[in-house]
């Protein structure tokens, strides 16, 4: 009877080496019984989704032990709907036995022909008698013209079937009208602590993107929807397109001293090895004479090939301070609270610089940090720059740090007197 068995459990593991060739994206359920089995890297993946033990099964075949999990017939409903939610696909098979194992056909006997020879006779004068009645004329003209409206009713009703099945409705739609589908998060295959988020445009699947811990916690118990993810992972595919006019060039930009004509923008990879940003994606702007590069942030990157910013945009973003544009200054404000008095832009006489630094009272001095030709030419000469813009871009990190340790001495010390 073991020994049976045994023979059972090679051929279930042959059908599932079998089935994973052909649907090696699949997670296979065998159904055996009154239990259901996962086994080998089908049985690790579950496990973690669905928290149960997995265990180690020696088979005459195999070398090494095989993992396997099971669970009873009557939990399928609770571990199914687990599996399918963390975006795996499943596949339920019925497990059946080796054909070699199974019980052959009884050759037929003597007396099993003569048994046989004698419902062939009965059966042919039965036949024979039923043919001498005919059928009456009006019967058969009945049953030809019932025959025909069956048929029919078959091909409508296979009609209203197809008519009945509806495309899936989409998860949400964009503000360009694209429909969001098959949104979901699904376990790497090659490393099981990382999950993915991904979805389909118009159906177009979009790339993957690695999901934070407490978003896919969220997910996977319906806090967060696909909505929700979407917002977060696909920020750019959400928002409106801009114009195709708005990529035709030239373009014009309001600089300090008139306007600035752009000729040329696109994105291109640095090739040079010998530069620091080898291998990274780069903007490339020429206005006349003059050609600028700027390191793309994966942000832009996206916003450019979705097309829901425009190169003018770009270029004011990526190169604004280099063109000494007020618009690129705008972003830079002292923390609320800071007295903008403090601020002192001078030059350094112990190596001829300009430098920026900040005075808080009685809460220090930060330290002096050098100013860089733009910004000093935008404070200066184009004046498109003001003394507390240039205070916060260099300054703003160690003004924060300096008042967080002031405030937090403050509660030591109100605590300690309590």
């Amino acid at each position: 009877m073991v020994k049976k068995n045994a023979e059972k459990d090679v051929g279930f593991v042959r059908q599932f080496n079998e089935l994973k060739k052909k649907h090696p994206d699949a997670v296979l359920l065998f159904r055996k019984g009154d239990f259901y089995e996962m086994y080998k890297e089908d049985a690790l993946k579950a496990s973690v989704i669905l928290a149960l033990k997995v265990s180690d099964k020696i088979l005459p075949l195999e070398k090494d032990p095989i993992k396997l999990l099971t669970f009873p017939r009557h939990e399928l409903d609770k571990h199914l709907p687990k599996l399918i939610r963390s975006g795996q696909r499943v596949a339920i098979c019925e497990a059946i036995d080796r054909p070699e194992l199974m019980k052959k056909p009884r050759e037929k006997t003597g007396e099993d022909l003569k048994e046989t020879n004698i419902s062939n006779k009965n059966t042919m004068a039965k036949k024979k008698k039923e043919q001498a009645v005919q059928e009456e004329p009006t019967k058969t003209v009945k049953m030809a013209a019932e025959e025909k409206p069956a048929k029919e009713m078959k091909s409508e009703q296979q009609a209203e079937a197809k008519q009945e099945r509806k495309p899936r409705e989409p998860q949400m739609i964009t503000a360009n009208g694209e429909k969001v589908s098959h949104g979901h998060a699904f376990q790497s295959t090659t490393n099981p602590a990382d999950w993915y988020f991904t979805a389909k445009m118009d159906g177009v699947q979009l790339k993957p993107q690695k999901m934070d811990a407490a978003d896919l916690a969220a997910y996977q118990k319906k806090e967060m929807t696909v909505p929700q993810l979407m917002e977060k992972y696909y920020p750019t595919k959400l928002m409106p397109k801009v114009s195709e006019e708005a990529y035709q060039m030239p373009k014009q930009l309001s600089g300090p001293d008139g306007a600035i004509t752009i000729d040329k923008f696109n994105v291109y990879k640095e090739k040079d090895e010998q530069r620091p940003d080898y291998g990274k994606y780069k903007f490339y702007v020429q206005m006349g004479d003059t050609k600028m590069s700027a390191v793309a942030s994966r942000e832009d990157l996206n916003a450019y090939f979705d097309r829901v910013v425009s190169p003018t945009q770009l270029v004011e973003k990526n190169f604004g301070e280099r063109l000494h544009l007020q618009s690129a200054y705008e972003k830079y404000q002292l923390p609320e609270g800071v007295d903008p008095k403090g601020v002192r832009v001078a030059k350094d006489h112990s190596d001829n610089k300009w430098k920026v630094s900040m005075d808080l009272g009685d809460k220090g001095k930060t330290s002096k940090h050098e100013l860089s030709f733009d910004d000093g030419y935008s404070l200066f000469k184009a004046k498109t720059a003001t003394r507390e813009q240039i205070a916060a871009k260099y300054l703003n990190t160690e003004i924060t740090g300096m008042l967080s340790a002031v405030t937090n001495k403050l509660e030591k010390s109100a605590s300690m007197k309590m």
